[in-house]
């Protein structure tokens, strides 16, 4: 790189980089060149990889040289670097106490239920704001590279290195990523081993908080699910594999084809809580995930059940040591029974749809 002011400059694409796209790639090593800028500087062709025209969404690989425009004077204008946000001893000892896995490269937590994965509107306690204590000997801040619902216990995959979490990202986007599932759900599903193919959009009315069964203006979304055990009809402990990553995939696919999970009121109702001492929390856990490693081979991370979910199996006289018998990774053939459920969720969707429009004609 040029050390005269005013002056191209070129950088070499370090091996931690290797991946990554060339806007994350400004934002990590030259933050004070703000998105529009980098386009802008895309489009009049001053951008460039090994000698071509590159754009902000290209993907960089090790040893790549590439060229910057000199910096410009309104550049100095541009929000600050992200300083570390200071911890408590507390925020630090519970960061630490969740990490169930570690390499150079990945970070595997047992996210426990009631911590959010990320910040938001009246949430100040999550994941991403304890990542700072868990660089541990690296100075790169640990990334997110996907997510699990604020109730929804289990393994959550960070990534060490820009390059850890370009190659997690692709994975995740490209579906090789498993993620499996224990879940406790009302009453028992009809097919022992089942896919759920119901698309599913946000529910209009609730800000995008709420996913609902949309056959006409859905994403496709697949799930599968196997009965480990069951509780004579009283409720099931499934095993569930989105095949698709939707917003509350899950958790709206068991509702749909009338077994809720355990505790998820915000899609099943009252009729997701069972009585005789069973908590009320969320019985949805990621039990384990399965993943290429960027370093070769296969990660591969069982996260141990959180409190509530182990009482409750223990209560319903289910045997944890069931859980973990390996089954085939391909989805079943869709069965004339599984058709029906479909059916049958579908048509549910219609009537509430049709009762909120008799509803509203009342109003007028």
């Amino acid at each position: 790189m040029s050390d005269e002011k005013g002056q191209v400059r070129q950088f070499t694409v370090d091996a931690e980089d290797d991946g990554i796209r060339l806007d994350r790639w400004f934002k990590r090593h030259l933050p004070e060149a703000s998105f529009n800028l980098v386009s802008r500087w895309a489009r009049t062709g001053q951008l460039r990889v090994d000698g071509a025209r590159a754009d902000p969404g290209d993907r960089l690989a090790t040893g790549q040289i590439l060229r910057v425009p000199p910096a410009e004077p309104a550049a100095a204008t541009a929000r600050p670097v992200r300083e570390k946000r200071p911890l408590t001893p507390d925020q630090i000892a519970t960061a630490e106490a969740m990490v169930i896995h570690r390499d150079a490269q990945a970070l595997v937590l047992n996210k426990p239920p009631g911590l959010a994965t990320q910040g938001g509107t009246k949430t100040h306690d999550h994941v991403d704001g304890l990542l700072d204590a868990l660089s541990f000997e690296r100075e790169d801040r640990p990334k997110l590279v996907h997510r699990l619902d604020k109730d929804t216990s289990g393994a959550l995959l960070i990534a060490r290195s820009p390059r850890a979490a370009a190659f997690f990202s692709k994975r995740f986007s490209g579906r090789s990523a498993k993620k499996i599932y224990w879940a406790l759900v009302v009453g028992v599903p009809e097919i022992a081993d089942g896919l759920i193919d119901l698309p599913l959009a946000k529910q209009p009315g609730t800000g995008g908080e709420k996913m609902h069964v949309d056959e006409e203006n859905g994403q496709p979304a697949t799930s599968r699910y196997r009965v480990i055990e069951r509780a004579g009809n009283r409720a099931a402990w499934v095993e569930l594999q989105p095949q698709t990553g939707r917003t509350h995939q899950l958790r709206v696919h068991m509702a749909a084809i009338g077994h809720p999970i355990v505790g998820d009121g915000k899609y099943g109702g009252q009729e997701s809580f069972l009585t005789g001492g069973i908590s009320r929390k969320m019985h949805l856990h990621a039990r384990r995930i399965r993943i290429d490693h960027p370093d070769g081979g296969k990660l591969e991370v069982t996260a141990e059940l959180p409190t509530h979910f182990a009482e409750s199996m223990e209560m319903l006289g289910f045997d944890p040591a069931l859980g973990d018998v390996r089954v085939d990774d391909s989805p079943p053939p869709a069965t004339r029974e599984m058709k029906k459920a479909k059916a049958r969720a579908h048509a549910k969707t219609i009537r509430k749809e049709r009762r909120g429009e008799r509803r509203g004609r009342g109003r007028t």
